[in-house]
């Protein structure tokens, strides 16, 4: 790599994994949010919440949790107006978090 493609690569914008842009903002009187971003949840923040289900993308569960873990804070009515497609995103980072990142982690989760 020359020097060139060392300030290209250290110039360029990182992309944070955990944020969305909402294919259909959200406006609230003068707010209007277009980007969202989702924090790992920890027990409290999925306590009433089956992880099953959760794991499955339930709507109702996704209801949930999303309030609890984005920032800027959505309401419980916010994600009920959301696009399908952005609950689909923010449903895709949730799963993310859910699951141990070494494939081998599952088995042990088993045994």
């Amino acid at each position: 790599m020359n020097q060139t493609d060392t300030d290209t690569a250290a110039a360029a914008p990182q992309r944070d994994p955990h944020a969305f842009t909402l294919e259909q903002p959200i406006n609230r009187g003068d707010m209007t949010i277009s980007v969202v971003k989702l924090r790992k949840p920890n027990v409290e923040a999925t306590r009433g919440l089956q992880l099953a289900t959760l794991a499955q993308m339930d709507v109702d569960q996704l209801t949930k949790l999303l309030p609890r873990i984005s920032t800027p804070a959505l309401t419980e009515h916010d994600v009920a107006q959301l696009d399908v497609a952005d609950l689909l995103k923010a449903g895709g980072i949730v799963l993310g978090f859910l699951f141990p990142k070494a494939a081998g982690d599952l088995q042990s989760l088993s045994a």
